[in-house]
């Protein structure tokens, strides 16, 4: 089975852009937790840029589906969250780093 890294998923889901904001989902802070498992079973915890953001079904589909292109992943589960509710603050100071 492929290395399933939340590195390698996160390098995937920066083409996805925030369609009121034309910016990565990525880069804006967005992403808050990628967890993989050895079955191929992803889970993404992430937020929008507020809490009822008219496209956030949008920018959930386009989450998990391209998670799922990645080889070896069979299942994406996200998870949209508001603790802690997303600021512009988090798009300047972010960094996704997990241990390999």
């Amino acid at each position: 089975m492929a290395d399933l890294s939340p590195n390698l998923i996160l390098d995937v889901l920066r083409g996805i852009k925030d369609p009121e904001v034309g910016t990565s989902i990525v880069d804006l802070g967005l992403i808050y937790e990628i967890d993989t498992d050895p079955t191929g079973i992803v889970r993404i915890k992430m937020t929008t840029t507020t809490r009822f953001c008219p496209v956030s079904g949008f920018i959930v589909e386009a989450v998990k589906n391209r998670a799922a292109e990645v080889d070896g992943v069979i299942d994406v589960v996200v998870d949209l969250v508001y603790d802690p509710p997303w600021s512009p603050d988090m798009a300047a100071l972010f960094s996704f780093e997990q241990p390999a």
